[in-house]
């Protein structure tokens, strides 16, 4: 076997299986089947001349010259439709063009005008000579396809960055060097002694591609490897056949063939399965970050418009809460009882409406991480006693008894934040009085095994079992809640929450069921 037959070889050898795992494997990309008749291409080109180097016969020597030229003319036309797939370009009419000019030589390529004459040389096989002005004109085509397609990468190359310029590098460095070495095989045909060892240089086009495939994932790793050893192992088997010495031999050597061929379809679609099933895992992720990189931004602007809003909602609520309250005094003269029944109930609506404010302001605290905290060292009896003050009102309207039971005495005291936990025990109270219609309140304050223990008993609505983990969630609200009290927001116990866990304590709820009332109890480390 000479040089020449050896690089038709290895070319079929490399290209054939990568060929056929790509068209094989059922990509519905167009620009990888496109690859795959262009690898294709350059395998019959390599097979034809794997023959041509062996033949002594002048005749055969033609027939197989023309087969050679038939590869040879579909080399540059599925080379530039890849090009133009590969960069992202649409160009019909030069598409057009460059498929039309191929056919036109593809049906003048078995007749004397193309490829004619044969002549031996360099004491090994059949060469064609004489080019024709047809074949001539044939040539540059290829070569002005050849360099306009490099010089479309090249551009592209200068302005692409990251992964992008690695392809298209490793690209151009396997188109190069497979079409420069194929090149030099006309250089005998136009009169130059020269011999076409360098036609070696084409099988590198696939070696170089499997590199840039393994290492910058043109196609997927896993796909090409299932697809490279099918393919080879085809190939193999496919040599084995037309070796074969008998008739049964060469029989069930295709059946075998048929069966490999069958099942190594199906390991490379699996394997291509997965990929994809992969990848659009990998999208749909990459979509959800993004979404969810969106909403970030939406809550953010949401908190931002909820702190705006409440500081400027609260200036004017206070000053309307102060007028009101000095109306009821009688600063600005003696009221009627009509009057002042009135007053209460607008102070009423005030002081719930300054307590929605205040909820959203300290959300939008909370969210922002912006809740500060004045720790220092007190007494939590204090802070019930106050809150309890606050409320009168409320439970002498509601004529509901709120009871404390304190069994601390101020014995001991607690490290915290005064008014933060002011906030806690003013909502567990509120809670307790507009959740019950009948009974009382039984405040509790206790020592237990170092730590101090408030609880805030109801014969409220109570709560369901499933319901109580709803509770102490952003916006938890029980259905009985909504019904018995449609305009509250499910916050003040998520902040109770919030407050009581930065003060390293805890807080939770029992209740035996609906309509038979609820107890809330926090524990915090006394001091």
């Amino acid at each position: 076997m000479n040089i020449f037959a050896l690089s038709g070889l290895l070319t079929v050898m490399t290209g054939l299986p990568i060929a056929a795992f790509v068209y094989w494997a059922g990509s519905d990309r167009v620009s990888d089947r496109i690859w795959a008749f262009f690898v294709l291409a350059v395998s019959g080109f390599g097979f034809a001349t794997y023959k041509i180097a062996l033949l002594q016969d002048a005749a055969a020597a033609l027939i197989w010259w023309r087969i050679s030229m038939f590869f040879v003319i579909l080399i540059p036309v599925f080379f530039y439709h890849y090009i133009q797939h590969f960069l992202d370009v649409k160009n019909r009419i030069g598409l057009f063009f460059i498929y039309a000019s191929g056919f036109f030589f593809l049906i003048f390529n078995f007749t004397d005008y193309f490829v004619r004459d044969m002549k031996f040389v360099f004491g090994s096989f059949y060469y064609n000579t004489n080019p024709t002005p047809l074949y001539t004109a044939f040539v540059l085509w290829l070569l002005g396809i050849v360099f306009y397609s490099h010089y479309r990468l090249w551009k592209i190359y200068g302005r692409s960055s990251g992964e992008k310029k690695n392809q298209i590098a490793y690209f151009f460095l396997a188109t190069a060097v497979g079409f420069s070495g194929g090149v030099t095989s006309f250089l005998p045909i136009f009169g130059t002694n020269f011999y076409p060892f360098l036609n070696l240089t084409v099988p590198l086009y696939p070696i170089i591609m499997t590199y840039a495939i393994l290492r910058h994932h043109l196609f997927g790793i896993k796909v090409f490897a299932t697809g490279l050893l099918t393919g080879v192992i085809l190939l193999v088997l496919l040599f084995q056949i037309f070796f074969s010495q008998t008739l049964s031999e060469f029989i069930l050597r295709t059946l075998f063939f048929l069966i490999i061929f069958w099942f190594g379809i199906l390991l490379i679609r699996s394997v291509l399965l997965e990929i994809r099933t992969r990848e659009e895992i990998e999208r749909l992720a990459k979509n959800l970050e993004e979404a969810n990189a969106e909403l970030k931004k939406f809550d953010a602007a949401k908190s931002e418009f909820i702190s705006l809003a409440g500081h400027q909602l609260r200036a004017p609520l206070t000053v309307i809460k102060g007028y009101t309250s000095m109306l009821q005094e009688g600063s600005f003269g003696e009221l009627n009882k009509k009057a002042v029944e009135a007053l209460n109930r607008v102070l009423l609506s005030i002081n719930n409406l300054i307590k929605l404010v205040s909820e959203l302001l300290d959300l939008s605290r909370i969210e922002a991480g912006q809740l500060k905290y004045d720790f220092k060292k007190m007494f939590l009896d204090d802070v019930i006693d106050d809150a309890i003050k606050e409320l009168a009102e409320i439970s002498k309207e509601k004529r509901i008894d709120v009871q404390f039971k304190n069994e601390n005495n101020k014995t001991f005291s607690v490290f915290g934040d005064p008014a933060k936990l002011y906030e806690v025990v003013i909502n567990l109270l509120d809670n307790a009085l507009k959740y019950s219609k009948i009974g009382s309140v039984v405040v509790t304050l206790r020592p237990r095994s170092k730590r101090l223990a408030l609880s805030v008993a109801d014969n409220g609505i109570g709560i369901q079992k499933d319901d109580i983990s709803k509770l102490f969630q952003k916006f938890g609200r029980t259905e009985m809640t909504k019904k018995d009290q449609p305009d509250g927001m499910g916050l003040g116990l998520y902040f109770a929450k919030r407050i009581v866990d930065d003060h390293s304590g805890r807080i939770w709820v029992e209740s035996e069921g609906i309509g038979k009332g609820s107890t809330f109890f926090v524990e915090l480390p006394v001091a």
